[in-house]
Protein backbone atom coordinates (compact mmCIF):
# COMPACT_ATOMS: atom_id res chain seq x y z
CA UNK A 1 0.00 0.00 0.00
CA UNK A 2 2.90 2.39 0.86
CA UNK A 3 4.34 1.67 -2.55
CA UNK A 4 0.98 2.59 -4.00
CA UNK A 5 1.06 5.91 -2.13
CA UNK A 6 4.34 6.82 -3.75
CA UNK A 7 2.78 6.15 -7.12
CA UNK A 8 -0.35 8.20 -6.42
CA UNK A 9 -1.35 8.32 -9.98
CA UNK A 10 -2.34 4.65 -9.74
CA UNK A 11 -4.73 5.22 -6.77
CA UNK A 12 -8.34 6.10 -6.71
CA UNK A 13 -10.51 7.46 -3.90
CA UNK A 14 -11.56 3.98 -2.70
CA UNK A 15 -7.91 2.87 -2.32
CA UNK A 16 -7.17 6.09 -0.43
CA UNK A 17 -9.92 5.41 2.10
CA UNK A 18 -8.58 1.93 2.72
CA UNK A 19 -5.10 3.31 3.21
CA UNK A 20 -6.29 5.91 5.69
CA UNK A 21 -8.00 3.19 7.75
CA UNK A 22 -4.71 1.20 7.78
CA UNK A 23 -2.61 4.18 8.97
CA UNK A 24 -5.03 5.36 11.61
CA UNK A 25 -2.42 5.23 14.37
CA UNK A 26 -0.06 7.82 12.86
CA UNK A 27 -2.04 11.03 13.23
CA UNK A 28 0.43 13.38 11.52
CA UNK A 29 0.92 11.08 8.62
CA UNK A 30 -2.79 10.59 8.34
CA UNK A 31 -3.39 14.33 8.42
CA UNK A 32 -1.00 14.92 5.59
CA UNK A 33 -2.38 12.07 3.57
CA UNK A 34 -5.99 13.12 4.24
CA UNK A 35 -5.28 16.57 2.86
CA UNK A 36 -3.56 15.13 -0.17
CA UNK A 37 -6.27 12.60 -0.85
CA UNK A 38 -9.02 15.16 -0.31
CA UNK A 39 -7.69 17.25 -3.11
CA UNK A 40 -6.85 14.22 -5.16
CA UNK A 41 -10.38 12.82 -4.83
CA UNK A 42 -11.92 16.23 -5.50
CA UNK A 43 -9.82 16.65 -8.64
CA UNK A 44 -10.55 13.08 -9.79
CA UNK A 45 -14.28 13.49 -9.23
CA UNK A 46 -14.29 16.77 -11.15
CA UNK A 47 -12.37 15.19 -14.01
CA UNK A 48 -14.75 12.28 -14.08
CA UNK A 49 -17.75 14.59 -14.05
CA UNK A 50 -16.25 16.70 -16.83
CA UNK A 51 -15.54 13.58 -18.89
CA UNK A 52 -19.12 12.41 -18.39
CA UNK A 53 -20.37 15.87 -19.32
CA UNK A 54 -18.17 15.94 -22.43
CA UNK A 55 -19.37 12.48 -23.46
CA UNK A 56 -22.95 13.59 -22.87
CA UNK A 57 -22.46 16.84 -24.83
CA UNK A 58 -20.70 14.98 -27.65
CA UNK A 59 -23.55 12.50 -27.86
CA UNK A 60 -26.06 15.34 -27.76
CA UNK A 61 -24.24 17.19 -30.57
CA UNK A 62 -24.14 13.99 -32.63
CA UNK A 63 -27.88 13.45 -32.24
CA UNK A 64 -28.50 17.12 -33.03
CA UNK A 65 -26.40 16.83 -36.19
CA UNK A 66 -28.25 13.69 -37.25
CA UNK A 67 -31.61 15.37 -36.65
CA UNK A 68 -30.50 18.49 -38.54
CA UNK A 69 -29.29 16.49 -41.53
CA UNK A 70 -32.45 14.41 -41.55
CA UNK A 71 -34.58 17.55 -41.27
CA UNK A 72 -32.69 19.21 -44.13
CA UNK A 73 -33.04 16.13 -46.34
CA UNK A 74 -36.73 15.93 -45.49
CA UNK A 75 -37.14 19.63 -46.29
CA UNK A 76 -35.39 19.23 -49.65
CA UNK A 77 -37.47 16.15 -50.45
CA UNK A 78 -40.75 17.80 -49.50
CA UNK A 79 -39.79 20.96 -51.40
CA UNK A 80 -38.88 18.95 -54.48
CA UNK A 81 -42.04 16.91 -54.18
CA UNK A 82 -44.12 20.04 -53.75
CA UNK A 83 -42.35 21.70 -56.67
CA UNK A 84 -42.90 18.64 -58.83
CA UNK A 85 -46.63 18.59 -58.15
CA UNK A 86 -46.86 22.35 -58.63
CA UNK A 87 -45.10 22.22 -62.02
CA UNK A 88 -47.11 19.17 -63.01
CA UNK A 89 -50.29 21.01 -62.14
CA UNK A 90 -49.26 24.01 -64.25
CA UNK A 91 -48.40 21.90 -67.30
CA UNK A 92 -50.81 18.98 -67.18
CA UNK A 93 -53.90 20.57 -65.63
CA UNK A 94 -56.11 22.52 -68.06
CA UNK A 95 -57.45 25.98 -67.36
CA UNK A 96 -61.01 24.63 -67.40
CA UNK A 97 -62.54 21.16 -67.55
CA UNK A 98 -65.33 22.23 -69.87
CA UNK A 99 -65.17 25.18 -72.25
CA UNK A 100 -65.98 26.11 -75.82
CA UNK A 101 -63.37 25.61 -78.51
CA UNK A 102 -61.89 28.60 -80.27
CA UNK A 103 -59.85 29.22 -83.37
CA UNK A 104 -56.30 30.16 -82.48
CA UNK A 105 -54.13 31.58 -85.28
CA UNK A 106 -50.35 31.32 -85.35
CA UNK A 107 -49.13 33.86 -87.90
CA UNK A 108 -46.12 33.13 -90.06
CA UNK A 109 -43.06 34.46 -88.31
CA UNK A 110 -44.54 34.20 -84.80
CA UNK A 111 -41.89 32.99 -82.37
CA UNK A 112 -42.40 30.90 -79.24
CA UNK A 113 -42.67 33.94 -76.94
CA UNK A 114 -45.33 35.60 -79.08
CA UNK A 115 -47.32 32.36 -79.30
CA UNK A 116 -47.12 31.88 -75.51
CA UNK A 117 -48.34 35.43 -74.84
CA UNK A 118 -51.21 35.03 -77.30
CA UNK A 119 -52.25 31.75 -75.67
CA UNK A 120 -52.31 33.38 -72.23
CA UNK A 121 -54.26 36.36 -73.56
CA UNK A 122 -56.78 33.99 -75.18
CA UNK A 123 -57.31 32.27 -71.83
CA UNK A 124 -56.01 28.94 -73.11
CA UNK A 125 -53.15 28.73 -70.57
CA UNK A 126 -52.60 30.21 -67.11
CA UNK A 127 -49.16 31.67 -67.62
CA UNK A 128 -46.94 31.99 -70.66
CA UNK A 129 -43.79 31.06 -68.73
CA UNK A 130 -44.95 27.45 -68.31
CA UNK A 131 -45.71 27.09 -72.02
CA UNK A 132 -42.30 28.57 -72.86
CA UNK A 133 -40.52 26.29 -70.42
CA UNK A 134 -42.30 23.12 -71.51
CA UNK A 135 -41.90 23.76 -75.26
CA UNK A 136 -38.21 24.58 -74.76
CA UNK A 137 -37.70 21.45 -72.63
CA UNK A 138 -39.26 19.32 -75.38
CA UNK A 139 -37.08 20.95 -78.04
CA UNK A 140 -40.04 22.48 -79.87
CA UNK A 141 -38.93 26.12 -79.76
CA UNK A 142 -38.23 26.26 -83.49
CA UNK A 143 -40.93 23.76 -84.51
CA UNK A 144 -44.01 25.89 -83.90
CA UNK A 145 -46.00 25.89 -87.16
CA UNK A 146 -48.17 28.66 -88.55
CA UNK A 147 -51.84 28.05 -89.23
CA UNK A 148 -55.30 27.93 -87.70
CA UNK A 149 -55.76 25.66 -84.69
CA UNK A 150 -58.89 24.43 -82.95
CA UNK A 151 -57.95 24.84 -79.28
CA UNK A 152 -59.91 24.53 -76.07
CA UNK A 153 -59.17 25.62 -72.46
CA UNK A 154 -59.83 22.00 -71.49
CA UNK A 155 -56.53 21.12 -73.19
CA UNK A 156 -53.43 21.31 -71.03
CA UNK A 157 -50.14 22.98 -71.97
CA UNK A 158 -48.60 19.69 -73.08
CA UNK A 159 -51.47 18.99 -75.48
CA UNK A 160 -51.56 22.54 -76.87
CA UNK A 161 -47.80 22.64 -77.41
CA UNK A 162 -47.86 19.26 -79.16
CA UNK A 163 -50.69 20.36 -81.51
CA UNK A 164 -48.85 23.51 -82.58
CA UNK A 165 -45.45 21.80 -82.89
CA UNK A 166 -46.91 19.00 -85.01
CA UNK A 167 -48.90 21.40 -87.22
CA UNK A 168 -52.27 19.88 -86.29
CA UNK A 169 -54.08 22.75 -87.98
CA UNK A 170 -57.67 23.09 -89.11
CA UNK A 171 -57.75 21.68 -92.61
CA UNK A 172 -59.43 24.08 -95.00
CA UNK A 173 -59.66 23.75 -98.73
CA UNK A 174 -58.42 26.69 -100.76
CA UNK A 175 -59.59 26.88 -104.33
CA UNK A 176 -56.99 28.39 -106.65
CA UNK A 177 -57.33 28.97 -110.39
CA UNK A 178 -54.03 29.17 -112.23
CA UNK A 179 -54.67 30.86 -115.56
CA UNK A 180 -53.01 29.86 -118.81
CA UNK A 181 -50.01 31.97 -119.65
CA UNK A 182 -48.89 32.78 -116.11
CA UNK A 183 -45.16 32.70 -115.46
CA UNK A 184 -43.60 30.71 -112.64
CA UNK A 185 -43.05 33.94 -110.73
CA UNK A 186 -46.71 34.94 -111.12
CA UNK A 187 -47.91 31.53 -109.93
CA UNK A 188 -45.62 31.83 -106.91
CA UNK A 189 -47.02 35.28 -106.10
CA UNK A 190 -50.62 34.07 -106.44
CA UNK A 191 -50.08 31.10 -104.13
CA UNK A 192 -48.22 33.26 -101.62
CA UNK A 193 -51.19 35.65 -101.49
CA UNK A 194 -53.44 32.77 -100.45
CA UNK A 195 -51.06 31.94 -97.61
CA UNK A 196 -50.28 28.48 -98.95
CA UNK A 197 -46.57 29.17 -99.45
CA UNK A 198 -43.92 31.70 -98.61
CA UNK A 199 -42.87 34.00 -101.48
CA UNK A 200 -40.16 32.36 -103.56
CA UNK A 201 -40.83 28.78 -102.43
CA UNK A 202 -41.86 27.75 -105.94
CA UNK A 203 -40.25 30.36 -108.19
CA UNK A 204 -36.81 29.27 -106.98
CA UNK A 205 -37.17 26.14 -109.12
CA UNK A 206 -36.71 27.77 -112.54
CA UNK A 207 -36.71 24.39 -114.26
CA UNK A 208 -40.45 24.16 -113.47
CA UNK A 209 -41.29 27.00 -115.86
CA UNK A 210 -43.90 25.67 -118.29
CA UNK A 211 -44.47 22.32 -116.56
CA UNK A 212 -47.00 23.25 -113.85
CA UNK A 213 -50.31 22.77 -115.59
CA UNK A 214 -52.67 25.77 -115.44
CA UNK A 215 -55.99 24.65 -113.98
CA UNK A 216 -58.33 25.05 -111.00
CA UNK A 217 -56.99 23.29 -107.92
CA UNK A 218 -58.36 22.52 -104.47
CA UNK A 219 -55.38 22.80 -102.19
CA UNK A 220 -55.65 22.52 -98.41
CA UNK A 221 -53.96 24.43 -95.65
CA UNK A 222 -51.72 21.49 -94.78
CA UNK A 223 -50.18 21.38 -98.26
CA UNK A 224 -46.54 22.38 -98.44
CA UNK A 225 -44.81 23.87 -101.49
CA UNK A 226 -43.60 20.40 -102.53
CA UNK A 227 -47.15 19.04 -102.30
CA UNK A 228 -48.50 21.85 -104.48
CA UNK A 229 -45.73 21.40 -107.05
CA UNK A 230 -46.38 17.65 -107.19
CA UNK A 231 -50.13 18.12 -107.69
CA UNK A 232 -49.55 20.53 -110.58
CA UNK A 233 -46.90 18.29 -112.15
CA UNK A 234 -49.16 15.26 -111.84
CA UNK A 235 -51.90 17.23 -113.57
CA UNK A 236 -49.46 18.20 -116.33
CA UNK A 237 -48.58 14.53 -116.88
CA UNK A 238 -52.28 13.67 -116.91
CA UNK A 239 -53.12 16.31 -119.52
CA UNK A 240 -50.00 15.84 -121.65
CA UNK A 241 -50.69 12.14 -121.83
CA UNK A 242 -48.91 9.25 -123.47
CA UNK A 243 -50.71 9.80 -126.80
CA UNK A 244 -49.42 13.36 -127.10
CA UNK A 245 -45.92 12.34 -126.10
CA UNK A 246 -45.83 9.58 -128.69
CA UNK A 247 -46.84 12.11 -131.38
CA UNK A 248 -44.16 14.57 -130.23
CA UNK A 249 -41.53 11.84 -130.42
CA UNK A 250 -42.81 10.76 -133.84
CA UNK A 251 -42.23 14.29 -135.13
CA UNK A 252 -38.64 14.22 -133.91
CA UNK A 253 -39.27 16.94 -131.34
CA UNK A 254 -38.80 17.03 -127.58
CA UNK A 255 -41.41 17.79 -124.93
CA UNK A 256 -39.43 20.87 -123.90
CA UNK A 257 -39.45 22.22 -127.47
CA UNK A 258 -43.21 21.74 -127.73
CA UNK A 259 -43.91 23.40 -124.36
CA UNK A 260 -41.56 26.27 -125.23
CA UNK A 261 -43.36 26.83 -128.54
CA UNK A 262 -46.77 26.47 -126.85
CA UNK A 263 -45.83 29.08 -124.23
CA UNK A 264 -45.06 31.62 -126.97
CA UNK A 265 -48.28 30.80 -128.84
CA UNK A 266 -50.22 31.13 -125.56
CA UNK A 267 -49.33 34.81 -125.24
CA UNK A 268 -49.66 35.66 -128.94
CA UNK A 269 -53.23 34.71 -129.91
CA UNK A 270 -56.41 33.58 -128.07
CA UNK A 271 -58.31 31.10 -130.27
CA UNK A 272 -57.35 27.54 -131.14
CA UNK A 273 -57.77 28.27 -134.85
CA UNK A 274 -55.38 31.22 -134.70
CA UNK A 275 -53.01 29.30 -132.43
CA UNK A 276 -52.59 26.59 -135.06
CA UNK A 277 -51.95 29.16 -137.81
CA UNK A 278 -49.37 30.99 -135.67
CA UNK A 279 -47.79 27.64 -134.79
CA UNK A 280 -47.44 26.92 -138.51
CA UNK A 281 -45.78 30.32 -139.07
CA UNK A 282 -43.33 29.84 -136.20
CA UNK A 283 -42.33 26.31 -137.17
CA UNK A 284 -41.86 27.53 -140.72
CA UNK A 285 -39.54 30.33 -139.52
CA UNK A 286 -37.54 27.88 -137.43
CA UNK A 287 -37.17 25.70 -140.51
CA UNK A 288 -35.40 28.46 -142.42
CA UNK A 289 -33.53 29.90 -139.38
CA UNK A 290 -35.65 33.06 -139.42
CA UNK A 291 -36.17 34.81 -136.05
CA UNK A 292 -39.55 34.18 -134.44
CA UNK A 293 -39.81 37.90 -133.55
CA UNK A 294 -42.34 37.24 -130.80
CA UNK A 295 -43.36 40.14 -128.57
CA UNK A 296 -44.27 37.54 -125.95
CA UNK A 297 -40.58 36.86 -125.36
CA UNK A 298 -39.90 40.59 -124.91
CA UNK A 299 -42.67 40.73 -122.30
CA UNK A 300 -41.03 37.82 -120.49
CA UNK A 301 -37.63 39.54 -120.49
CA UNK A 302 -38.96 42.93 -119.37
CA UNK A 303 -41.55 41.56 -116.99
CA UNK A 304 -44.19 43.88 -118.41
CA UNK A 305 -46.77 43.71 -121.18
CA UNK A 306 -46.82 46.56 -123.69
CA UNK A 307 -49.15 47.31 -126.56
CA UNK A 308 -46.15 48.03 -128.74
CA UNK A 309 -42.48 47.48 -128.02
CA UNK A 310 -39.76 49.89 -129.03
CA UNK A 311 -36.82 49.23 -131.32
CA UNK A 312 -34.60 49.43 -128.23
CA UNK A 313 -36.69 46.66 -126.61
CA UNK A 314 -36.05 44.38 -129.58
CA UNK A 315 -32.29 44.80 -129.11
CA UNK A 316 -32.17 43.67 -125.49
CA UNK A 317 -29.28 41.27 -124.93
CA UNK A 318 -30.99 38.09 -123.72
CA UNK A 319 -31.13 34.48 -124.93
CA UNK A 320 -34.92 34.84 -124.71
CA UNK A 321 -34.96 37.72 -127.21
CA UNK A 322 -36.42 36.11 -130.34
CA UNK A 323 -35.93 39.33 -132.31
CA UNK A 324 -32.19 39.15 -131.83
CA UNK A 325 -31.74 35.38 -131.78
CA UNK A 326 -32.98 32.78 -134.24
CA UNK A 327 -34.48 29.55 -132.95
CA UNK A 328 -36.48 28.80 -129.82
CA UNK A 329 -35.58 30.49 -126.54
CA UNK A 330 -33.79 28.36 -123.88
CA UNK A 331 -37.09 27.25 -122.34
CA UNK A 332 -40.79 28.02 -121.82
CA UNK A 333 -41.74 31.61 -120.97
CA UNK A 334 -44.98 30.71 -119.17
CA UNK A 335 -47.38 27.86 -118.50
CA UNK A 336 -49.44 27.16 -121.63
CA UNK A 337 -52.88 25.59 -121.66
CA UNK A 338 -53.76 22.36 -123.45
CA UNK A 339 -54.99 24.11 -126.64
CA UNK A 340 -51.69 25.93 -127.08
CA UNK A 341 -49.85 22.65 -126.50
CA UNK A 342 -51.98 20.88 -129.09
CA UNK A 343 -51.48 23.78 -131.52
CA UNK A 344 -47.72 23.43 -131.08
CA UNK A 345 -47.97 19.70 -131.81
CA UNK A 346 -50.36 20.04 -134.75
CA UNK A 347 -49.63 23.35 -136.54
CA UNK A 348 -51.82 24.56 -139.40
CA UNK A 349 -49.65 25.02 -142.44
CA UNK A 350 -50.49 27.99 -144.64
CA UNK A 351 -49.05 30.63 -146.95
CA UNK A 352 -48.89 33.14 -144.11
CA UNK A 353 -45.53 34.27 -142.77
CA UNK A 354 -46.49 37.32 -140.67
CA UNK A 355 -49.29 38.25 -138.28
CA UNK A 356 -50.32 40.95 -135.81
CA UNK A 357 -53.06 41.48 -133.25
CA UNK A 358 -55.39 44.47 -133.73
CA UNK A 359 -56.64 46.63 -130.89
CA UNK A 360 -59.90 44.70 -130.79
CA UNK A 361 -58.05 41.37 -130.36
CA UNK A 362 -58.42 40.15 -133.92
CA UNK A 363 -55.44 38.38 -135.52
CA UNK A 364 -54.42 39.75 -138.91
CA UNK A 365 -52.33 37.44 -141.07
CA UNK A 366 -50.22 38.38 -144.08
CA UNK A 367 -48.12 36.53 -146.62
CA UNK A 368 -45.41 39.11 -147.37
CA UNK A 369 -43.48 41.70 -145.43
CA UNK A 370 -45.00 44.47 -147.54
CA UNK A 371 -48.51 43.24 -146.75
CA UNK A 372 -47.59 43.00 -143.07
CA UNK A 373 -46.23 46.59 -143.09
CA UNK A 374 -49.47 47.78 -144.65
CA UNK A 375 -51.52 45.92 -142.02
CA UNK A 376 -49.49 47.54 -139.25
CA UNK A 377 -50.36 50.97 -140.60
CA UNK A 378 -54.04 50.01 -140.77
CA UNK A 379 -54.50 48.21 -137.47
CA UNK A 380 -51.79 49.58 -135.17
CA UNK A 381 -51.11 53.22 -136.08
Amino acid sequence: MEKAIKDRGSLDCTSAKRYLAFTKGDSKKVQREEIFWFYFCAFSNRQEEEMKKKRKNKKKRFYTLIVSIASFILFIFLSALGGYFFVRHQIFSPVAKQAESQTFIVEKGNGLKIIARKLEKAGLIRNDIWFLSYATYRGWSSKMQAGEYNLNPSLNISQIAQKIASGDIIIREIKVTILEGLTLKQIDEQLAQTGLIEPGEISQYIELEGFLFPDTYNFNTKDKADDIIQKMKDNFNLKVDEGLRVEIERQGKTLKEIITMASIIEKEVPTYYDKRLVSGIFWKRLGINYPLQSCATLAYILGVNKWRYSVADTKIDSPYNTYKNAGLPPGPINHPGIWSIKAAIWPQHSDFFFFLSSRDGKTIFSRTFEEHTENKMIYLD
